[in-house]
């Protein structure tokens, strides 16, 4: 793999909880919630530089598990845009890109959507196609890939996308501490 050089990473988080560990001088964009702030914060950003495309856009943040017993740090290298209905689209005779492979990352997948994830019977439908679900991975990873930009998503698991996704504001805290230290030791191993 090669080392990522930092004055070319952007890093992408929804909140500025998440973000909090991010080492200082790195450069950040704070997204607020969702795939569409998410997507065009990064659009924003992008269009905003002189050279896009060697930008690697990190985005980092937490997600919920969709399968019993994942826990911890994961590097998706595929996120799915959950809460379109791609059936239909395509049906229509149009691509709804509803999936951004963003690397070799691991064979994670992320499901993303503007739901937040309580719910058991959407915990259930998504774990069909996912492991992880977030609400900004794939606005984050669409707008990038639109640039020619390179992508990587790393998500630390703060609940299980279910009843316990309540305690999201008294979780993510650690969860930040995680993705700070990823950021400061492990960017340059999983670029």
């Amino acid at each position: 793999m090669t080392p990522v050089d930092s004055r070319h990473v952007l890093v992408v988080a929804a909140t500025s909880a998440e973000a909090a560990h991010v080492p200082c001088g790195m450069p950040l964009v704070v997204t607020g919630m969702g795939k569409t702030h998410a997507a065009i914060a990064t659009t924003r950003v992008l269009a905003e530089h002189p050279e896009p495309a060697t930008v690697h856009v990190v985005n980092i943040g937490t997600a919920g598990a969709l399968r019993d017993g994942l826990t911890g740090l994961w590097l998706p290298g595929t996120v799915l845009n959950h809460d379109v209905n791609a059936e239909a689209v395509r049906a229509l005779g149009h691509d709804p890109h509803e999936r951004v492979d963003v690397g070799p990352q691991t064979d994670v997948v992320l499901a993303s959507g503007d739901v937040f994830v309580t719910d058991p019977v959407v915990r259930e439908r998504l774990a069909s196609a996912a492991s992880l679900v977030d609400m900004e991975g794939y606005g984050v990873a669409l707008a990038a890939r639109s640039f020619g930009a390179r992508v990587t998503l790393v998500k630390h698991v703060s609940d299980n996308a279910d009843a316990s996704a309540w305690d999201w504001p008294q979780q993510v805290a650690a969860s930040a501490v995680v993705l700070g230290e990823w950021l400061r030791e492990g960017l340059s191993v999983h670029a």
